[in-house]
């Protein structure tokens, strides 16, 4: 598997992390949560030299889509998303409204996302873990390379984890989804969340207050 976490950088007023992943044989990539500051990914994919084909979204949250559109309409890239969270996807002006943001009505849904399938771009995979519970479609994506790394979105962060008050959330189905679906992976896993710093799977199922 040949795929490289090559960037990752937060974007939007909520710092959502977005992270770009290139093949590097064949310079394709996948874009984990393009939130917002579309113009400052797109000269990302300029500096890495990369063309991206698939635009993975966590969850539908306004501040993890809000550039997805401007993105796919520039390079093409298929936008991909959990079927679970269309509903949130297709308010995105909507959940703007609310925070007092603006948004274009979002692009068309690509591609249905499900729980374990491979995502390829070049010779590298991206693994899809369907971890409801901050929204019913929220995804985590386990990049299966040398490096192998995990986007958690906004289901688990680093000592803490994402909220669930907003719009289909369940405290109790997302601690599920930690415990069934992310502590049973290596401990020395690498996770990149949707906010904040990186951790690791070991460092949360020790001290994670919220989930141990």
């Amino acid at each position: 598997m040949g795929g490289k976490l090559l960037a990752t950088f937060p974007v939007g007023p909520l710092s959502c992390n977005c992270a770009i992943v290139v093949d590097e044989e064949s310079r394709q990539a996948a874009i984990v949560d393009p939130g917002d500051d579309a113009e400052e990914i797109l000269a990302a994919l300029a500096r890495l030299d990369a063309r991206p084909v698939v635009l993975l979204h966590t969850h539908a949250h306004f501040d993890h889509i809000a550039a997805a559109r401007r993105v796919h309409e520039v390079t093409g890239a298929v936008i991909a998303l959990h079927s679970a969270d269309r509903f949130l996807y297709d308010r995105l002006a909507e959940q703007g409204r609310m925070f007092g943001m603006s948004f274009e009505e979002p692009a068309p849904i690509g591609r249905d996302l499900s729980d374990g399938e491979e995502v390829p771009f070049g010779d590298s995979l991206i693994r899809v873990l369907h971890t409801p519970g901050h929204s019913p479609g929220s995804c985590a994506f386990l990049l299966e390379s040398t490096d192998r790394v995990l986007f958690s979105g906004d289901t688990l962060f680093s000592g803490s984890v994402g909220r669930t008050d907003l719009w289909g959330g369940s405290f109790d189905t997302l601690v599920a989804s930690i415990r069934e679906k992310l502590y049973c992976l290596p401990p020395e896993l690498r996770v990149v969340p949707g906010h904040g710093e990186e951790t690791t799977i070991g460092k949360e199922r020790a001290s994670n207050p919220f989930v141990r």
